[in-house]
């Protein structure tokens, strides 16, 4: 171990043991001392583990030193949002995970507020979606779920970790009508966060997952699904055997972003704090074994910036889902 990394533990502990806040600068190095991280779904989904990933790879490359997680589901994530907002005051030192969902359920009015009331932190990671089995289906690739589509729709049923019109559903539907079939005659069935929907298809309850690559990759990695298709423009190094949907003809792509809010009113100062430690989080290499590992994509957008993206992400997903009729 290096003397940076005994240095800066012994700073860090003699911190905690004299009950200081705050960041505190080791080496030349700010280090923020904790990070409570609001994960608006439950345990086993894409919000759940970027949220464990990024907090591991910042406690692990020091640049933070605790980090603590809390699972709130309900709302569709509405109930983390309202949380945060209502009680701003007292969430200085909490980070809420979201993604694309943010858009869509604002523009859908699942709930009352959008990516404007709170504060903007960082756009993070971007990971690929992909249709799932369970690995002891008799289905092998989209031209096998397809043909089972056509064969008994009702019978065919799509479940992801969102509500009806979110991301997961949106998913679906986009490669659905990309293969030629009518998206709205998809039958979709919502769960609260990856984990159940999960449970759902191995029970047989649902015959397909919609889900985020890397949770397809931990999952098939574990032999408890098989991958389909990947809405990537060529196959991910993470688990390369899995093939694109356009590689089976169905000519569609997506990346679901994911990032990180503050409450509103959150002093710059600590803006600042937290939006330094995740922009030097990229260059270190605890994270890159967190991204490699899961299949994520950099995807860094920071302030302003993200402000932008996210105005852009609203026109382009208002857009689409009023032609697939859910707006």
């Amino acid at each position: 171990m290096s003397n940076f990394k005994l240095g800066r533990r012994a700073l860090l502990a003699a911190v905690a043991a004299f009950g200081l806040t705050g960041p505190v600068i080791a080496d030349g190095h700010q280090v923020l001392e904790s990070i409570h991280f609001l994960i608006p779904g439950g345990a086993g989904g894409g919000w759940d583990g970027t949220a464990r990933g990024t907090g591991e790879a910042l406690t692990a490359a020091g640049l933070v030193g605790s980090a603590s997680y809390e699972n709130m589901s309900g709302g569709g994530g509405g109930k983390a949002i309202g949380y945060l907002i209502e009680n701003a005051d007292s969430n200085h030192g909490t980070l809420m995970v979201n993604s694309t969902p943010i858009v869509i359920r604002s523009l859908t009015g699942v709930f009352p507020h959008n990516f404007r009331d709170l504060t903007l932190v960082s756009g993070t990671i971007g990971d690929y979606a992909a249709l799932v089995v369970n690995a002891d289906s008799p289905l092998n690739s989209m031209a096998d779920l397809i043909a089972a589509y056509d064969a008994d729709a009702a019978g065919t049923a799509i479940g992801g970790g969102s509500v009806p019109g979110g991301m997961d559903h949106l998913v679906a539907a986009m490669v659905m009508e990309a293969a030629g079939k009518d998206a709205l005659n998809v039958k979709y069935i919502p769960y609260d966060a990856g984990g159940k929907a999960m449970a759902a298809l191995l029970s047989g309850e649902i015959k397909a997952l919609s889900t985020g690559f890397s949770e397809a990759v931990a999952l098939a990695q574990a032999g408890e699904v098989k991958i389909l298709g990947v809405t990537s423009d060529e196959r991910v190094a993470a688990m390369d055997s899995a093939m694109t949907m356009k590689e089976q003809g169905i000519d569609t792509t997506f990346v679901n972003w994911r990032g990180f809010f503050a409450a509103p009113g959150l002093p710059a100062e600590k803006l600042a704090m937290y939006q330094d430690a995740i922009a030097k989080m990229y260059d270190t290499p605890e994270w890159e074994a967190v991204r490699a590992r899961n299949g994520w994509v950099n995807i860094h957008n920071s302030g302003d910036d993200f402000k932008t993206f996210l105005e852009g992400q609203e026109k382009v997903i208002g857009d689409l889902m009023k032609k697939l009729g859910f707006l």
